[in-house]
């Protein structure tokens, strides 16, 4: 068990490991139990159309103890709205839930965004848990209490930080991932690597045909150890006053291509490898990352089939109009997460706008 750090209500990582049959299946139904003992009577699962045949009927079937009802949304960024989100509430007025209501977050990085965001609106406050189903979420989105929609001019504009009562891992949900998503998952593993620990990132580059074999061995650790790196981050800054801004490495860039795009193109985990490049990037041109550390790090994303350049029909003047409207944005001075060696990122607003036209120009002209 690991304690993610949330100080106000703290989120308790339950069982990195795979479960023996999955979710629904003896494991994860006991985490689940136990997290919901004490709680209210009614559940609500939120979850997408991909899932529900998956994982939804087993789940359920663990519930029958509770009064559970469920809401099943479109798939995919595009739909991490205000409409969206309407759905669940509609779901959760219409079925009379109240305080007491846990929400269930079954899904990736979007079911969990908008449960979270749900949780902590309806009638000020209820209770929440995620089961992510994504390596993404699983490593990330799911842990530290961030919760959010998009709005068509920025993601992630409209949320709030909600910690869940449980994050319940389950890796053999990973087995029913598409490719695409689980090499997307692979880049924000990565980024531990790069912000806080340098041997976890040698140990990346020695194991990843493991990883993308989905060796459940070599993938639990890894789970776990970028779950430990978030705890310990989230721990020190929940309200990412200050030093929880590094987890953010490459997403400046990465929400400026995902905005650009109008998150129907490039998935989450494909936008912030191509911004932790172009991160990387002027880290060295501002004198601090060695070349050969921006190498070592293209070379890895490029082995999880994850993209270093930028879209091709992306300028860099939709960069700098786009990055300006970033949450780490102060008093309308952009601030990025840089890199000084691999394993120690800082936030700063001290670079030369110089060194960054030039890094926008280069990635963009190499796509």
């Amino acid at each position: 068990m690991l304690d993610s750090g949330g100080r106000s209500t703290p989120a308790r990582v339950l069982s990195v490991a795979n479960q023996k049959g999955g979710v629904g299946k003896t494991v994860t139904v006991i985490n689940l139990g136990a997290s919901l003992a004490g709680m209210g009577k009614k559940v609500l699962i939120v979850t997408n159309e991909t899932i529900a045949p998956l994982y939804l009927e087993s789940l359920q079937q663990q519930l029958s103890d509770k009064h559970v009802d469920s809401v099943i949304l479109a798939d995919g960024e595009r739909h991490k709205n205000l409409e969206t989100l309407n759905l669940i509430f509609d779901q959760l007025i219409g079925g009379h839930h109240d305080r007491k209501t846990t929400l269930i977050a079954l899904g990736g990085g979007v079911v969990g965004d908008m449960t979270g965001f749900a949780a902590a609106c309806y009638q000020r406050g209820v209770p929440f848990i995620q089961i992510p189903t994504t390596l993404l979420a699983q490593v990330d989105s799911s842990v530290g209490g961030k919760t959010a929609v998009n709005h068509a001019m920025g993601k992630n504009m409209i949320g709030a930080f909600y910690q869940p009562q449980a994050v319940i891992i389950d890796t053999d949900t990973l087995s029913t991932l598409p490719d695409r998503e689980f090499y997307a998952g692979l880049a924000e593993v990565i980024k531990y690597g790069l912000i806080v620990d340098a041997d976890f990132f040698q140990w990346l580059e020695n194991n990843i045909d493991l990883l993308l074999q989905r060796d459940k061995r070599a993938l639990a650790y890894a789970i776990e150890l970028s779950c430990k790196s978030k705890a310990r981050i989230v721990a020190e800054d929940e309200t990412e006053q200050g030093i929880r801004a590094i987890l953010n490495l490459g997403h400046t860039f990465g929400h400026a291509i995902e905005t650009f795009q109008n998150y129907k193109q490039w998935i989450h985990g494909e936008a912030v490898a191509a911004g932790m490049v172009m991160a990387a990037e002027l880290s060295v041109v501002s004198g601090d990352l060695p070349e050969a550390d921006l190498q070592r790090t293209k070379a890895l994303l490029q082995r999880c089939s994850l993209p270093v350049t930028p879209p091709a029909d992306m300028t860099s003047d939709d960069f700098a109009r786009l990055m300006l409207r970033d949450k780490k944005v102060l008093d309308g001075q952009l601030r990025l997460v840089l890199l000084k060696r691999l394993g120690e990122a800082w936030v700063t607003d001290q670079f030369s706008i110089d060194h960054l036209n030039q890094v926008l120009t280069k990635a963009c002209a190499a796509s």
